[in-house]
C-alpha cells in the first residue's frame, strides 16, 4: 500500500486550524469533507501538497464558521481516502483506506483532548466524509462518562445516522429539539426528487436545521435567517440571501427536503440529480449559527 507520510499532531503543520490564543471557553474539533479525486495515491498526500492544504482551509472557513464565532476552532489535516475510492455500496467503515483517515482523526483527537485541551467542553463538527470518520471516532471513544459530560453537541453533518446504529451505540444520542446537549445533529440536504443519494442510508435520522424539529413540520422560508454561499475551496464569501428556501423532513427517506427557486442554477458537483449534498452547510448557515451558540449557552447554564 502506497501510504503518504502521517500527520505528526504535535507540529502544527499538521492542522488546517489551531488558534494561538483562546478566545472562549469552549472548542469545536471540525473535519472538513472530500476535497480529493485523485487515482493515486488512494489516501490524501495532504503534508506535501499546499495545494490541497489551502483546500482544507478554505472549506474551514465556509463551514466551520458556523461554529468560530462561539467556540476556539480546531481542525486537523488528515489522510482521507479519495472520491474515486468512495463507493455507497459498501460499507466504508471498514473500507482499509478509508480507516487509514479514520485512525488520522482518532490520534489527533487524542493528542487534542491530552495537550490542546485541559477540561474545556467542546463540539464535535464534521461533513460527509468528515463526518464519517467523526462517526468512526465516536462509536470508539465516547462510551466514556467524562467524555460525555464534555461534549455540548456533535453536528455530523451530510452523512446518515440510522436507528439501528444508535442501538448498537447507546452513547450515541440524536437531538430531538433546539437545545438539548450531549447529542448529534444530522440532516442529509435533497429536493424531493432527489434518488439514489450516496450518504443517504435507508431509516435515517434527520432533525431540521430552521425549526429543530424531527418529525414532517414544514419550515417555510421565512424561518431561513439566511444562506449564505462561498467560493468554498478559498472560503471567500459570494452572497447572502435571507429568507431562501424552507425545509421539510421525509420521514419515509430520512432526507431533508427543499427546492430553491434557483435549483437550476445550483451547481451540485458530482453528485446525483436533486442531491444537495454540498449545501447541507450553505442553505441553512445562520440557522445552524443561532444554534451553535444556543447550545452552548444551554451547556454553560447547566454545568
Amino acid at each position: 500500500m502506497n501510504l503518504p507520510k502521517k500527520p505528526d499532531y504535535s507540529r502544527n503543520q499538521s492542522w488546517a486550524s489551531k488558534p494561538e490564543k483562546l478566545l472562549y471557553p469552549v472548542d469545536v474539533f471540525y473535519v472538513y469533507p472530500t476535497i480529493y479525486a485523485e487515482a493515486n495515491p488512494i489516501n490524501m498526500d495532504i503534508i506535501n501538497r499546499p495545494d490541497l492544504q489551502a483546500k482544507a482551509k478554505g472549506l474551514t472557513i465556509s463551514q466551520a464558521g458556523v461554529y468560530s464565532n462561539s467556540a476556539n476552532l480546531f481542525a486537523p489535516y488528515y489522510r482521507q481516502v479519495s472520491f474515486k475510492a468512495l463507493d455507497p455500496n459498501i460499507d466504508m467503515y471498514s473500507n482499509e483506506y478509508f480507516k487509514i483517515g479514520a485512525d488520522d482523526i482518532f490520534r489527533a483527537f487524542e493528542y487534542y483532548l491530552n495537550y490542546l485541551n485541559t477540561d474545556r467542553p467542546f463540539i464535535l463538527a464534521s461533513h460527509s466524509q468528515g463526518t464519517m470518520t467523526v462517526i468512526s471516532l465516536m462509536r470508539k471513544k465516547f462510551n466514556n462518562s467524562e467524555l460525555q459530560k464534555r461534549l455540548i453537541a456533535a453536528y455530523l453533518i451530510g452523512y446518515s445516522l440510522t436507528k439501528d446504529e444508535f442501538d448498537t451505540y447507546p452513547w450515541l444520542k440524536p437531538a430531538n429539539g433546539a437545545d438539548d446537549i450531549g447529542v448529534i445533529i444530522s440532516y442529509n440536504t435533497q429536493t424531493p426528487f432527489a434518488k439514489n443519494s450516496p450518504v443517504l442510508k435507508e431509516k435515517a435520522y434527520c432533525i431540521n436545521p430552521l425549526n429543530w424539529k424531527t418529525d414532517e413540520t414544514p419550515a417555510a422560508k421565512e424561518q431561513n435567517l439566511g444562506a449564505l454561499f462561498f467560493n468554498d475551496f478559498k472560503g471567500t464569501l459570494i452572497k447572502e440571501e435571507k429568507s431562501y428556501v424552507g425545509a421539510k423532513i421525509n420521514l419515509a427517506t430520512g432526507a431533508l427536503e427543499c427546492l430553491p427557486s434557483n435549483y437550476n442554477d445550483l451547481k451540485i458537483g458530482n453528485f446525483p440529480e436533486g442531491v444537495l449534498h454540498k449545501f447541507d452547510y450553505a442553505f441553512w448557515y445562520r440557522n445552524l449559527q443561532e444554534n451553535v451558540t444556543d447550545r452552548i449557552n444551554t451547556y454553560i447554564n447547566k454545568h
